[in-house]
C-alpha cells in the first residue's frame, strides 16, 4: 500500500487584516486558576485521606501522626 501524501497550498487572504488579542482576559484567568486549584485541593485531600486509612488499616503509628500533621491543613474549611 502506497503512503498518502498531503499538499497544502495557500491562499492569500484579501480582506481586511485580523488582529487577535494575544493576552487572555483576567477573568479567564482568575477563574481557571481558582478551578485549578479547588481540583488540586480536593485530589490532595483525598489523597491524604486514602493515605490516613490504610496507615489506621495496618496499625503504623509513626506514618499516621506524619499523615495527621499534613491534613490538619485541609480540615479548617
Amino acid at each position: 500500500m502506497r503512503k498518502q501524501k498531503v499538499y497544502y497550498r495557500y491562499f492569500r487572504y484579501t480582506g481586511n487584516v485580523l488582529r487577535a488579542k494575544r493576552e487572555v482576559p483576567f477573568e479567564i484567568r482568575f477563574t481557571s486558576r481558582l478551578v485549578l486549584d479547588e481540583i488540586c485541593f480536593f485530589w490532595n485531600k483525598t489523597y491524604i485521606q486514602s493515605r490516613l486509612n490504610d496507615a489506621i488499616d495496618q496499625k503504623n503509628v509513626d506514618e499516621f501522626m506524619r499523615l495527621s500533621e499534613l491534613y490538619r491543613q485541609y480540615i479548617w474549611e
